[in-house]
């Protein structure tokens, strides 16, 4: 009978402490039959492992020390193992984490923590929001001192892409809606025989809120998402990396650029939009209510306030910076892979969508307190 080479995986318990076993030989891929069965005779009474004494190790070896230490319940950080062989060892636990998923727990102080960590986490995103347009402004006040730093012909590429390819996308949603609301104000107003008020009713309704947030939530689902997919992608190939390792700024490059052009291009749509809602009223008045379009018109004329549209118009440049930035954060915050591109282009869009709404709600309510 042949005695077993001094390269073979060997368990033996230690004289002074038997529940401590001592491991020897070369625990690696080519003995890993004789290191499933050394493991598998291991005494059941063993509560620590000593590898400092093995001659070889390798992920084998390593991977299955811890489903030897999951099965006997054991703890693997009390493993000894040899300084060589340390920086494996660690690296294999990071990557090879098999715990099974925490399962979600119900009841009201699990949605009570839930809640806790929604808030914090939405509260994180308000600060880093403040943070980068502060940033942001900064940055571009620095252009009037280094006028060199403005790139025009990108500017003017984001002025195209945000604003001259939304206009036929605006024009029909405001037109359809202006006949919309022409439509449901007529439905009310004829039982009263006021049909003619229809006129105030969209003329109102549009250039103070329906104008600028139509235009607002299609540029937030639009522009948004193409902003921060866009920067996204160049931080998932590394291109921003590049840029700041070429000495030039990302935010100069990528985001004011972008933030520029809306705040042009914002209040330019918002016109065209009242504009277009206006018509979408002219004409179910003139088809479906039997109004003339000169007697339209001269209603229009006499009740239209300037203020109306002057309200509409001052929301244009707060939302256009406030999707701006959202769309090129959150492309930034991107983490390199696929899926984070896309959870960062849905929650772009997400928020841009729901600060827009929420800030008109407030605006609504403020000028209405002041009676503007």
């Amino acid at each position: 009978m042949t005695a077993p080479s001094t390269h073979t995986p060997q368990i033996a318990a230690d004289a002074q402490t038997p529940s401590r076993l001592r491991l020897s030989g070369r625990w690696t891929l080519e003995n890993a039959n004789a290191i499933s069965a050394a493991l598998h005779g291991a005494p059941q009474d063993a509560t620590t492992i000593d590898a400092s004494a093995v001659e070889r190790l390798d992920s084998v070896g390593v991977l299955q020390l811890m489903r030897f230490a999951r099965r006997r319940e054991l703890d693997f950080d009390g493993f000894d193992f040899h300084d060589n062989h340390r920086a494996l060892v660690s690296a294999i636990e990071d990557v090879a984490d098999e715990r099974p998923k925490k399962k979600r727990e119900y009841g009201v102080y699990a949605a009570l923590a839930r809640l806790g960590y929604a808030v914090t986490d939405n509260w994180k995103e308000v600060l880093a929001l403040i943070a980068f347009f502060g940033e942001t402004l900064m940055k571009i006040l620095r252009l009037f001192k280094d006028p060199g730093r403005f790139r025009p012909t990108a500017t003017v590429h984001h002025m195209e892409q945000v604003g001259l390819d939304a206009v036929p996308l605006i024009a029909l949603l405001c037109f359809l809606v202006g006949a919309v609301v022409a439509f449901l104000g007529a439905t009310i107003l004829r039982d009263f025989g006021a049909t003619i008020f229809v006129v105030e009713l969209v003329s109102i309704s549009f250039l103070r809120e329906f104008g600028v947030l139509l235009t607002a939530i299609v540029l937030a689902g639009r522009t948004a998402s193409a902003f921060t997919a866009q920067i996204g992608a160049m931080v998932s190939r590394e291109e921003v990396d590049a840029i700041r390792t070429l000495g030039m700024d990302p935010i100069d490059l990528l985001v004011i650029p972008r933030v520029l052009a809306l705040l042009v291009m914002l209040p330019l749509l918002t016109f065209v939009a009242m504009i277009f809602g206006l018509l979408g009223g002219l004409t179910v008045g003139a088809y479906n209510l039997d109004i003339p379009p000169q007697q339209y018109l001269a209603r229009m004329h006499e009740t239209m306030e300037l203020r109306h549209f002057l309200v509409g118009l001052s929301k244009a440049p707060i939302f256009a910076l406030l999707i701006s930035l959202i769309g090129c954060l959150e492309g930034l915050q991107v983490e390199g892979t696929a899926q984070s591109v896309g959870e960062r282009t849905t929650s772009s869009v997400v928020q841009a969508i729901s600060l827009v709404i929420i800030i008109d709600a407030f605006a609504a309510i403020w000028f209405m307190e002041v009676g503007f």
